[in-house]
């Protein structure tokens, strides 16, 4: 079974050329919620001659790019001239081409393009994961990372009867809770080595909080669960093999409070040695839109248009784990079944959108070098 194994370097994206930043306007909406965190830590950090900004796990750069448009413009305001630096990273397989013409004002939103609008910013890409030490010693002035750091770097196990760890058993969750742990340790080890001494690290991560409150799981349908049944049924039809329906785990952990916190609250961690100090810590519930949309414009709105409002934010970050899973099939036909599956739900959501929705719940955390 180790060969079915994933690991996330090597095979995971957000749907490209534009689709992902398009369809998330949650995620988006969550970003620009966090942008007065931002604004604090950096009237703390140490001055330096150029600025070094990176955003970690930042697909096609739309959902954050009117945040950073923000930082930039205030920073400038305060007669700052200083030259900013900003390095997006991602796997080598995102779209990094749609990033840079969207920094460069070629797509949508050109009024945020800061790259065009102010002198002396330079955008940068790297295409490697996050796990990694991605700058040099001492360089990085701010991190900031949304909605990304759920990803583990490599899947523990595959899981059974279920596509997600929320839904797991506990031997295979606590498979993935001990990976997971591992590479939040090593994640901050990394963003440690790189940032200058009085250095930020802002992120906002998947998480569960203090109400076992999760991503699509908020008093309603269970988003992961509507997966693993149309994933199911799809198998239940001859459509899929049992071995693809267990192929579609996520690679994907999401961490309690009490998981983000831990290393910090240890003294003697390789984590506080290193320097990093937790200086906050704390959920965040953000509505999803389309829902709040259709509850806004029931009497105009069909439950239908819901349905093919809401399904393409899910499917702009899952749809790579269902085709991922398919073996020995040519595009056409992994198209057609991946179709097929997020045609269920909209379907399902067509006939009763009562509780269907994808609210985020983030953990937000602001971490502070301190040597």
């Amino acid at each position: 079974m180790k060969d079915n194994y994933l690991n996330t370097q090597s095979s995971l994206s957000m749907k490209g050329s534009g689709y992902y930043s398009a369809k998330t306007a949650g995620a988006k909406n969550a970003i620009d919620k966090t942008q007065k965190v931002i604004e604090n830590a950096l009237k703390t950090i140490e001055s330096k001659e150029i600025l070094k900004f990176a955003d970690f796990g930042s697909a096609d750069g739309g959902t954050s790019q009117e945040m950073w448009f923000n930082i930039i413009k205030l920073i400038r305001e305060r007669g700052d001239e200083r030259q900013i630096e900003i390095l997006y990273t991602d796997l080598a397989s995102n779209d990094f081409s749609t990033l840079f013409k969207t920094m460069q004002g070629m797509h949508e939103n050109s009024k945020f393009a800061f790259q065009k609008i102010f002198s002396n910013v330079y955008v940068h890409g790297c295409g490697t994961g996050f796990h990694k030490q991605l700058m040099a010693n001492n360089s990085l002035s701010l991190g900031f990372s949304a909605t990304a750091m759920h990803y583990v770097s490599e899947r523990p196990c595959l899981i059974e009867n279920h596509v997600h760890m929320t839904g797991a058993n506990e031997s295979e969750k606590q498979l993935f809770k001990d990976q997971a742990n591992k590479d939040w340790e090593t994640i901050l080890i990394n963003r440690s080595k790189e940032m200058v001494n009085g250095g930020r690290f802002i992120c906002i991560n998947f998480g569960i909080d203090e109400k076992g409150r999760y991503l699509g799981n908020t008093g309603g349908h269970v988003m992961f669960n509507n997966f693993a049944k149309n994933w199911k049924h799809l198998e239940d039809q001859g459509l899929i093999t049992h071995q693809e329906f267990i192929n579609a785990t996520f690679t994907q952990h999401y961490r309690t409070l009490e998981e983000f916190k831990k290393p910090f609250e240890n003294k003697d961690s390789v984590v506080s040695k290193s320097g990093l100090v937790l200086k906050s810590c704390e959920t965040m519930l953000t509505d999803c839109p389309y829902k709040m949309k259709y509850l806004e414009n029931k009497d105009t709105m069909s439950s239908e248009e819901y349905a093919r409002n809401l399904i393409p934010t899910m499917r702009s970050w899952s749809e790579t784990v269902f085709k991922n899973a398919l073996i020995d099939r040519n595009q056409n036909e992994i198209n057609e079944i991946v179709d097929k599956f997020y045609d269920l739900y909209i379907e399902e959501v067509s006939n009763n959108p009562d509780g269907h929705a994808m609210d985020y719940v983030h953990v937000i955390m602001d971490i502070e070098k301190i040597i």
